[in-house]
């Protein structure tokens, strides 16, 4: 029987992983790097959580965007001092938007609170020492567009906020995200479009999401090619958005992929945000966590990538 549409292309990936790792065996001294988006653990303390991911081996913390107001979200001093006593520095910052900050929303209030969102969280990422943010053209949880033209709106607000990005230093990295989430913007190729669009130096990378490729790429790894150097993070979880190695997710070719693109360098993350499934997941982030589990999802999922990219180098 001939290969799979899909089999044939995680070889031709081997390949060229192969391939590179003998003509330049130098590439692939630096392993991955890898950081964790904490929004997921709900209510938790960030004390708590950065207690967690020291045990667990991390350098890396994606922290959760919850500048929601002025009077509202994580404290500079106060963060710089929590991940400094369990050796965490912080990745980038995990923007969230829903339709209350909507960058595309038909309501001006929502694209003005969207505005005023950036305006807070980007000095925060800088000042904590995050290389990006997160960035969603559209609001999670409404799948249902609201009209043909969401998107120029949305280039449109962003536009106002694209300076912001330069003067802080701070990259924005685009996500796509699966149709049954958001209207718009679900692909890689989705995600450039629109980068194009907004035309501005500090809107040029993307945030790429494995548990959203597999609903919306025909191919995951040839979709993170495609990506190539604009991929500034991976967030990961298994096929069913838990942990590692409780779905069927090719986690060899994927990583084959990543050290192709030449993802094993600094300032580049494979960042775990395993959310479990669902249309809307921002309702995790507002419930009672429980550490045991938080626990084994987080140490179980480390050990099986940390397994699986030790096999793959030693092919």
């Amino acid at each position: 029987m001939r290969q799979q549409h899909f089999e044939a292309k995680n070889e031709a990936i081997r390949e060229k992983f192969l391939a590179l790792k003998k003509s330049s065996p130098e590439r692939f001294k630096t392993r991955l790097n890898l950081s964790w988006s904490n929004w997921g653990f709900g209510r938790e303390s960030l004390a708590d959580s950065a207690k967690r991911l020291e045990k667990a081996g991390m350098s890396f913390i994606e922290l959760h965007g919850n500048h929601y107001g002025p009077d509202l979200g994580y404290k500079v001093d106060e963060t710089l001092e929590i991940l400094g006593d369990h050796g965490l520095k912080v990745s980038g910052v995990c923007g969230m938007f829903f339709s209350d900050n909507d960058l595309s929303s038909n309501r001006a209030v929502s694209r003005q609170a969207a505005v005023d969102y950036l305006r807070r969280e980007l000095p925060f990422t800088q000042a904590v020492g995050g290389s990006y943010l997160l960035v969603v053209p559209g609001a999670v949880g409404r799948p249902k567009p609201y009209d043909d033209v969401e998107q120029d709106r949305s280039v449109e607000t962003l536009q106002l906020c694209a300076p912001w990005f330069t003067q802080f230093g701070v990259k924005a990295a685009i996500e796509p995200i699966r149709a049954a989430e958001v209207s718009f913007v679900h692909t890689i190729q989705d995600a450039k479009d629109y980068i194009c669009e907004v035309n501005s130096p500090g809107v040029a990378h993307i945030n790429g999401d494995v548990y959203h490729m597999q609903s919306e790429e025909s191919h995951i790894g040839e979709a993170l090619l495609a990506a190539g150097d604009m991929l500034l993070n991976l967030h990961f979880a298994d096929s069913n958005r838990s942990a590692l190695g409780e779905g069927s997710l090719d986690v060899a070719t994927i990583i084959r992929t990543l050290y192709v693109i030449g993802h094993n360098q600094p300032g580049r993350y494979v960042t775990f945000e395993p959310l479990g499934p669902g249309g809307d997941p921002y309702p995790a982030m507002h419930g009672r966590p429980d550490q045991a589990e938080l626990d084994a999802l987080v140490f179980n999922s480390i050990r099986y990538f940390r397994d699986c990219e030790e096999l793959v180098l030693s092919e």
